[in-house]
């Protein structure tokens, strides 16, 4: 049956794959007028029945690139314009069956960009393997996490929570289980879900998490997210509190002028290490929250990718024309003892090239420590933990992108074998071993539907990781000096 009825009205889907798609489904009105810098508000009503069979409008967004390397397949088709874009894409296998696990996505992009259209988050796999998949916009850039007088914080985390709250009520008519629901996520989506955690656990929302290159330690802080408001207002000459009334495409405008913008304030590093003055305002950090026992009775799987700092180096060339000096550099903005942190990558890595370092400290100031820290302060409470690095190399940009960041994206969604994602510049290069896709797809759809992703928990002092790559294994503790340094 390819209509569904919801609490708002009757929505028309598409088959697609082995199961039925329905996407543009409101979760939240429209946010235009006052709304675009309140809290989500319920969808409204509809008469007759809504077409789902296609994509909707998207959040306001700049385009982003990434040198030489091809990124559309994870940004998606950028800004389609239109009001009512906070909504969610539902990929099931039979809207006639009941009590299948649900897996909700946030999409990364840096805050600033991305949506639940983008080719990578093709739910047919999942619909395949039995699990309803619910992917969802929300808003980005200064509507979604600008701090402003008089609005809430981190709307769009609060627009997460919003389609959470959509997928309580209205799950059931799709085949999923309200009871049974995974928040998962990636990079910037990974750090909401991450303070979805910390913050919001206890509501009844969701039953596990999967946090993939993330970062529990990559909030801002309120000083720090008023520097970014008030440098935005002195690029568009307005007041603070006027900055609400500003167009989107003068917004977007303004906020492309605040690239680079450095945030480190009062002794504490910018987390984001100036690449989005965007992101999440917390008083403490999620791994703070966590580590204090919030979240402690819901599942955990978290991991990074071995090279994530490759994406930010290798595209540009800056990956092979590294010095110390920029490996220091990075060093110096991430962590208030620089040469101490440089010293023990060094040491764990003896023979790495300057580039290899650069790349390391970078992938770690940005998602590798966040990961650790969140990993063992979750581990001290009752629920289940378990730890993954994705480490398998693509050979696109002649080798040089490797296990960088998003690229286990294709394997957890199980399209690595799309042709679109195979060439020199592309996310794969020439492909990837055929079983590794299911390796990783399965691990995902195990921890959904039973909570164990098929190895040992993460427990200290051992801190067992499960490594994709070949050969597939379970190591302990893989980088203990950098994990000490931090």
């Amino acid at each position: 049956m390819t209509s569904v009825t919801t609490a708002a009205g009757r929505v028309r889907g598409r088959r697609h794959g082995d199961g039925l798609v329905f996407s543009g489904i409101p979760y939240a009105a429209a946010p235009v007028g006052p709304a675009r810098f309140a809290a989500p508000r319920p969808a409204p009503r509809w008469d007759g029945e809504r077409d789902a069979a296609r994509p909707g409008p998207t959040a306001p967004q700049s385009e982003r690139a990434f040198g030489a390397l091809d990124m559309a397949p994870f940004f998606g088709p950028g800004w389609v314009r239109g009001e009512d874009y906070l909504t969610v894409t539902v990929s099931t296998p039979d809207t006639a069956t009941r009590g299948l696990p649900v897996m909700v996505f946030v999409h990364g992009g840096g805050f600033t960009s991305g949506s639940a259209q983008a080719a990578l988050y093709d739910g047919a796999g999942f619909s395949r393997d039995g699990v309803v998949l619910v992917t969802l916009n929300y808003r980005l850039g200064a509507p979604g996490w600008l701090a402003l007088p008089g609005a809430p914080d981190n709307r769009g985390l609060l627009d997460v929570l919003a389609a959470l709250r959509w997928v309580q009520e209205e799950i059931e008519a799709f085949g999923g289980d309200p009871g049974n629901v995974t928040l998962f996520g990636q990079s910037a989506g990974a750090t909401i879900v991450g303070a979805a955690l910390a913050e919001h656990a206890g509501g009844g929302l969701f039953r596990r998490v999967i946090v993939q290159s993330g970062n529990g330690l990559g909030a801002f802080v309120p000083a720090q997210a008023e520097l970014v408001a008030n440098r935005l207002g002195a690029v568009l000459d307005r007041p603070i509190a006027e900055l609400a009334e500003v167009p989107d495409e003068r917004l977007l405008a303004a906020t492309a002028r605040l690239r680079g913008l450095d945030l480190a304030i009062d002794g504490r590093p910018d987390p984001l290490l100036r690449l989005s003055p965007f992101g999440l305002v917390l008083p403490r950090q999620p791994g703070t929250s966590v580590a204090a026992g919030a979240g402690a009775g819901i599942d955990l799987l978290v991991g990074n990718n071995a090279e994530e700092g490759n994406l930010y180096l290798a595209p540009s060339g800056d990956l092979a024309k590294s010095t110390m000096d920029d490996v220091r550099s990075v060093a110096a903005q991430a962590h208030p003892a620089p040469d101490r942190l440089v010293a023990a990558y060094r040491a764990q890595r003896p023979s790495a090239a300057a580039g290899e370092l650069r790349s390391a400290v970078l992938g770690d100031a940005l998602f590798g420590a966040g990961t650790r820290a969140l990993a063992d302060a979750h581990s001290a409470h009752a629920a289940a933990t378990y730890r993954y690095e994705f480490a398998w190399r693509s050979s696109a940009l002649g080798g040089s992108l490797g296990a960088a960041h998003g690229v286990e994206l294709p394997f957890v969604f199980d399209i690595a074998d799309d042709p679109g994602l195979h060439g020199p510049n592309t996310l794969l290069g020439a492909g990837p071993p055929s079983e590794l896709g299911a390796e990783v797809h399965a691990a995902w759809v195990r921890f959904a539907t039973s909570g164990d992703p098929g190895w040992e928990r993460h427990t200290t002092p051992r801190r067992p990781v499960r490594r994709f790559g070949r050969p597939p294994e379970v190591v302990a503790d893989p980088n203990p000096l950098e994990r000490a340094a931090w």
